[in-house]
C-alpha cells in the first residue's frame, strides 16, 4: 500500500508527552518540502501528525542507542544490508523510543521492505517514507532543519508580540476582561479565566462554551485524552487548551481556550501561556488592591462599632461609598471560631494559671516557638477562610450589608426585617449561617466550627456599638451554654443577658466570692468537685435521687455532701432566696472570661 503527499492531513496540536508546548513540523509538513517532492508515504498514514524536531542518519546497526524522540531517521539501509530480517523489529523499536518517522532509500543496499515491517508500521501509525534516489541527505537535512528553525522563530516572534500587547493592556489600566478579550480575538476562540473554585473571573465567548470550559478545569471532561484535565501543567487537545495561572507559588486558577471546531494548534498554547503570566500579574495586583481596601473598610467599621466614626449623617454618607446601607433598621452578627477542631474532646476546664504552671513543670520551658508558629498559621488560615465564607454568604443575601474580618472574629451589619429571636431556625440570618458553614468547611484539612451571636435591632449607626457588644456577648455566652457551633440571639440569653448588662465585673466577682465562699476558688480539686455537686443539685431542683444518678454517687454519699455544703453555705435546701443567689453565682462563674 502506498500514499502520496498531496494530503498530509490536518495540522497537529504540538504538545509533548508531558503536556508542554513543542516546536517543530509535522511529518505531513515535512513531506511537503521541495526536496521531498518525489517522496512517498508507504505506511503509517495515521502518524502524519507526529512532530519532527530533529533529524538523524542511520550509519550503524545499533542505532537505537543514538536516536532521540521526535526525530526523523534517514537511512539507505547500508547498516542492515547483511541482516535485512532486522527490519521486522526496527519499526517497533523506533516507535517505542518516540521517533517521528523513518525515511529509506531503496535500490542500492535494500531492494524492498518486508511486508511485516509495512504492516507493523500501519498498525502503530509509524510513518515509513520512501525517498527518491536523486535527493541527497544533506539537502533534506538543510531544508527541514531550516524550516524547523524558521517555524520556531516565527512562533517566538508572534508570542512575544502577543505578550507585549497583553502587557500594554495592563499598563494602560486594563483588567482580566480586557486580557481575555484580546486573547479571544487573537486566537478566534472562546476564552475564560476561572479561579480555583471554578468561578468565572472573566470570559469571552458564548455562555455554553464558558460552561464547557468550567467542566474542562473540573476534570469532568474526557476529551483531553490524558486522564481528564486535572493535571497541573499546561495541556489540552485541538479543541481546548488549559494553562494554570500561577504567581508567587500560588495557584490562582486557570485560563482556558475552547474551539468546538478543533482549530487550536500547539503555537496557540504558547500564546495562552503568555496570557496566563499576564493574568497572574493582574490577579496579584487586584488582590493587593483588595487587601488595602479591605483593611480600610475593616478599620472604618471598627471605628463605627467603637463609636468614634462621627455622627450618623457622616457615617451613612461614608458607608455609601463602600456600598453599605446603614440608613435602615440593622442588627450586628458576630461569627467567632470555636477553640478546638470538631471531634477533639477537651479535657476538664482548668484555670489558666494552673494550666500554665503544670505545663512549665512538665517541660521545664515555655511552649515550643515552632509549635506556636504552626498553630498560629493554622489559626490565620482558618480565620481567613471564615472571613471569605461569611463575606460570600452576606453579599449573596444582603448586598447593602457591611462585613469585615477583625483579629479573632468576623462582624456583619445586616438589614433587620423584624426577625423574631424565637424563630432563628429560619430567616435571612439562618440562611447566611448555613451558607457560610458550607463554604467554610469546604477547603479545611481539619474540620472547624464557629459560633454566631446576633444583636437586637437598632435603627441608627449611633446604636451600633451597643449592638456589637450584644452580639459579642451572645456568641460567647451561646458557646458556653450550647457548645461549639452555637447560634444565639442576645434576647435568648435569659439570665445571662441580665448578668452581662452589669457594667462592673468586679461587682459580679465580689458577689460570687460572698455567695460561694471557698467554693468560688479553683485551687482545690475537692472544692471544685463540691461546687459541681451543688450545681447539679440546683439544676435538678434538689432531687437527691436524680443528682446521685447523674454524678454516679451512692445515695448516702450524696447526703453526706449535702450536709457539708450546708455547713459551708447555709441551709440552702430550705432557703429559696439562698438557692437563687447560689444559682446566680454559679451562672456568673460560667460566664468567666466572657
Amino acid at each position: 500500500m502506498s500514499y502520496t503527499t498531496a494530503d498530509p492531513g490536518p495540522p497537529a496540536l504540538r504538545l509533548a508527552s508531558t503536556g508542554t508546548l513543542t516546536y517543530g513540523l509535522s511529518v505531513g509538513e515535512v513531506l511537503g518540502v521541495s526536496t521531498l517532492n518525489g517522496a512517498r508515504l508507504i505506511a503509517g498514514r495515521a502518524g502524519l501528525e507526529r512532530i519532527v524536531q530533529r533529524l538523524n542518519v542511520m550509519e550503524v546497526p545499533d542505532i537505537l542507542s543514538w536516536v532521540k524522540p521526535n526525530e526523523l531517521l534517514l537511512t539507505t539501509g547500508y547498516p542492515l544490508r547483511n541482516t535485512p530480517q532486522s527490519l521486522d523489529n526496527l519499526v517497533a523499536d523506533l516507535d517505542e523510543r518516540g521517533l517521528a518517522a523513518l525515511a529509506i532509500k531503496l535500490g542500492r543496499y535494500l531492494e524492498s521492505l518486508p511486508a511485516e515491517m509495512i504492516a507493523q508500521a500501519d498498525r502503530r501509525g509509524f510513518p515509513l517514507i520512501l525517498l527518491p534516489n536523486d535527493v541527497g541527505f544533506d539537502d533534506i537535512l538543510n531544508q527541514v532543519l531550516t524550516d524547523i528553525l524558521n517555524r520556531q522563530a516565527a512562533v517566538l516572534a508572534r508570542t512575544e508580540e502577543v505578550h507585549r500587547a497583553l502587557v500594554q493592556i495592563v499598563l494602560c489600566g486594563g483588567g482580566l476582561q480586557e486580557v481575555v478579550d484580546e486573547v479571544a480575538t487573537l486566537l478566534d476562540v472562546a476564552v475564560v479565566v476561572l479561579d480555583g473554585e471554578q468561578r468565572v473571573l472573566a470570559g469571552a465567548g458564548p455562555e455554553e462554551h464558558v460552561q464547557a470550559m468550567r467542566a474542562f478545569d473540573a476534570g469532568r471532561h474526557t476529551a483531553c485524552g490524558r486522564g481528564g484535565c486535572g493535571i497541573t501543567g499546561a495541556h489540552g487537545t485541538s479543541d481546548h487548551l488549559v494553562v494554570p495561572v500561577v504567581a508567587g507559588g500560588f495557584d490562582h486558577g486557570r485560563i482556558i481556550a475552547f474551539s468546538p471546531a478543533g482549530n487550536l494548534r500547539g503555537t496557540d498554547l504558547g500564546i495562552l501561556e503568555r496570557a496566563a503570566t499576564v493574568a497572574a500579574l493582574v490577579v496579584t495586583k487586584q488582590q493587593a488592591v483588595a487587601a488595602v481596601e479591605s483593611k480600610y473598610r475593616a478599620d472604618f467599621l471598627r471605628d463605627i462599632l467603637a463609636g468614634r466614626a462621627g455622627d450618623d449623617d457622616r457615617v451613612v454618607a461614608h458607608c455609601d461609598g463602600f456600598g453599605w446601607d446603614l440608613d435602615r433598621p440593622m442588627m450586628v452578627v458576630v461569627a467567632e471560631l470555636d477553640g478546638r477542631p470538631r471531634g477533639v474532646v477537651p479535657p476538664p476546664a482548668e484555670p489558666e494559671s494552673r494550666v500554665a504552671a503544670r505545663d512549665v513543670r512538665r517541660r521545664g520551658t515555655e511552649p515550643d516557638p515552632a509549635t506556636r508558629g504552626v498553630r498560629g498559621a493554622e489559626e490565620r488560615s482558618a480565620q481567613e477562610r471564615l472571613a471569605a465564607a461569611w463575606t460570600m454568604a452576606v453579599r449573596r443575601h444582603d448586598k447593602g450589608a457591611a462585613v469585615a474580618s477583625f483579629a479573632h472574629e468576623v462582624v456583619a451589619v445586616i438589614g433587620a426585617d423584624d426577625e423574631d429571636p424565637a424563630e432563628l431556625s429560619s430567616g435571612p440570618v439562618q440562611a447566611m449561617v448555613k451558607e457560610a458553614s458550607s463554604v467554610f468547611a469546604e477547603h479545611l484539612a481539619v474540620r472547624r466550627t464557629f459560633s454566631t451571636g446576633i444583636s437586637r435591632t437598632v435603627t441608627s449607626p449611633a446604636a451600633l456599638p451597643e449592638a456589637y457588644d450584644q452580639a459579642v456577648k451572645a456568641v460567647r455566652v451561646g458557646r458556653q451554654l450550647h457548645g461549639a457551633g452555637a447560634r444565639a440571639h442576645f434576647d435568648q440569653l435569659g439570665v445571662y443577658r441580665l448578668l452581662s448588662l452589669v457594667s462592673d465585673p468586679d461587682e459580679l466577682h465580689a458577689f460570687v466570692r460572698e455567695t460561694l465562699g471557698d467554693l468560688a476558688s479553683d485551687d482545690e480539686p475537692e472544692l471544685v468537685d463540691l461546687r459541681r455537686t451543688l450545681q447539679v443539685l440546683l439544676e435538678t431542683n434538689l432531687n437527691v435521687a436524680e443528682t446521685a444518678r447523674r454524678l454516679h454517687f451512692h445515695y448516702n454519699t450524696l447526703r453526706y455532701r449535702i450536709g457539708k455544703l450546708e455547713r459551708m453555705l447555709g441551709a440552702f435546701t430550705e432557703d429559696a432566696h439562698l438557692r437563687l443567689n447560689l444559682t446566680l453565682a454559679l451562672h456568673v462563674l460560667r460566664m468567666r472570661g466572657i
